[in-house]
């Protein structure tokens, strides 16, 4: 089928958008639609990510769980809302932890758009959720939409820097090649956690010393 989405990830990901789960995809967000469902984020925005960092500009891979399921909140880059919404509790410790790593101001936004347009792919593992029910849609088929893309990035790019925060993210590492690619770990942002291994971590200094070292240009993680 004809999925829009940007040009060289739907050459990459061609044989997906035909598969049975794709279609079981698209065919049960039209139903919930058409029962006038509340599906976050818009349509427009559900590859926003793919949008943002084409495929042969990834550099980093920030795997999120699915899309904030609050109004407004979800632009279709994980972590990340739009300009006019208050950054949210585990956006607000992934700021804290990039003061204490490379001593960066703590943002009043939370638009993360800039990293993406660098190479920073902001990939939710489920692409879309049900208004005010988080993980609705985690069974819909959208975890082997979005493992292919990463297996896809593994097999065919090197020297990607994978950060991986939190037990479900770090349930994709067996799709990475870790004789190609750098995985580091970390607990998930979240307030419930992240004093458990996310705050000291310096995933971020530590990423643009990988790209570096591999002659790449680093982040500039300031917003």
């Amino acid at each position: 089928m004809n999925v829009e989405i940007e040009d060289s990830w739907k050459e990459k990901l061609q044989a997906e958008f035909n598969k049975p789960y794709f279609l079981q995809i698209v065919s049960h967000l039209k139903t919930e639609r058409s029962t006038h469902t509340i599906i976050y984020p818009s349509g427009k925005l559900i590859f926003n990510a793919f949008k943002q960092t084409p495929f042969n500009n990834v550099k980093v891979v920030i795997l999120g769980q699915d899309p904030y399921h609050g109004p407004n909140q979800a632009m279709g880059l994980s972590f990340s809302v739009p300009n006019e919404i208050k950054p949210p509790p585990s956006l607000i410790n992934i700021f804290k932890e990039l003061n204490n790593d490379i001593g960066m101001q703590i943002p009043q936004i939370g638009n993360l758009t800039a990293w993406a347009k660098q190479g920073v792919l902001l990939l939710n593992a489920v692409l879309t959720v049900r208004a005010n029910e988080p993980a609705s849609h985690s069974k819909i088929g959208w975890m082997n939409f979005t493992d292919a893309v990463i297996k896809k990035i593994s097999d065919e790019k090197k020297g990607i820097v994978f950060l991986l925060w939190g037990r479900f993210a770090q349930e994709k590492q067996i799709l990475i090649d870790e004789l190609k690619h750098y995985v580091l770990k970390a607990a998930h942002p979240s307030p419930f956690s992240a004093d458990k291994g996310f705050f000291g971590c310096k995933h971020f200094s530590r990423t643009n010393e990988l790209l570096v070292k591999q002659g790449l240009t680093p982040i500039d993680w300031k917003l």
